[in-house]
């Protein structure tokens, strides 16, 4: 069982940080709109390949409000509720208790 609770807790390393990845490209994906970066610099692309997903799906439910958009937002608070508080607790709990 230690194999396990070693592999449990990489794999809750690995889902944390790439929910931290995707944090920061949230954040750089603000940055750029308020900036009115230049949209075929490779940069702004890949950010908004990345990011558009997710807030594509959040802004069906809750569009922008009087031109705000706090879809960066809420996916922000998302991402920190469910998969760090949540998804990485749950899997360092298991992993301790594999191991």
């Amino acid at each position: 069982m230690f194999v396990a609770g070693n592999a449990m807790m990489a794999l809750a390393k690995l889902v944390s940080l790439v929910a931290q990845l995707y944090v920061f490209a949230l954040i750089g994906r603000v940055i750029v709109s308020w900036v009115n970066a230049d949209p075929y610099n490779p940069i702004v692309r890949f950010l908004v390949r990345v990011t558009d997903p997710l807030l594509d799906r959040i802004r069906r439910f809750i569009p922008p409000l009087a031109g705000l958009d706090f879809s960066p937002l809420i996916a922000i608070l998302v991402m920190q509720i469910l998969i760090q508080g949540f998804l990485v607790d749950t899997l360092r709990d298991l992993a301790l208790r594999l191991g």
